[in-house]
C-alpha cells in the first residue's frame, strides 16, 4: 500500500510556511540546541507542544526561514528551527 502525505513524519524544524499537522512525539535527542535535552523537551511540553496538539507554519523569519511562528492549538509561538527539530509532527494533507 503506497504511503499518502498523511502518513508522513517529520521533524517540525524542517517544515516550511504552510505546514499543518498533528504532534506526534516530543524528543530533544536528535535536537541541536544549545539546551540540555531533557530541559528542551521540558521547555516545549510546558509551551504546549504535546502529542495530538494541532500546529501550522503561520511565518519564516527572514534569515534562513528561522525562527519560524507557529499556531500551537489556539496558541501562537515562536521557536527556533534547531529547537522545533524535537517536534515531531505527521503532516495532513
Amino acid at each position: 500500500m503506497p504511503h499518502s502525505a498523511a502518513d508522513t513524519v517529520i521533524p517540525l524544524g524542517l517544515g516550511r510556511r504552510g505546514l499543518k499537522g498533528v504532534v506526534v512525539q516530543v524528543g530533544a535527542e536528535s535536537s541541536s540546541s544549545t539546551l540540555a535535552a531533557g530541559e528542551l523537551e521540558r521547555r516545549l511540553l510546558e509551551i504546549g507542544f504535546v502529542e495530538g496538539a494541532l500546529v501550522e507554519i503561520l511565518h519564516e523569519g527572514p534569515m534562513g526561514g528561522d525562527p519560524i511562528a507557529v499556531k500551537l492549538d489556539d496558541a501562537r509561538v515562536a521557536l527556533r528551527r534547531r529547537e522545533a527539530q524535537a517536534v515531531l509532527v505527521r503532516v495532513s494533507s
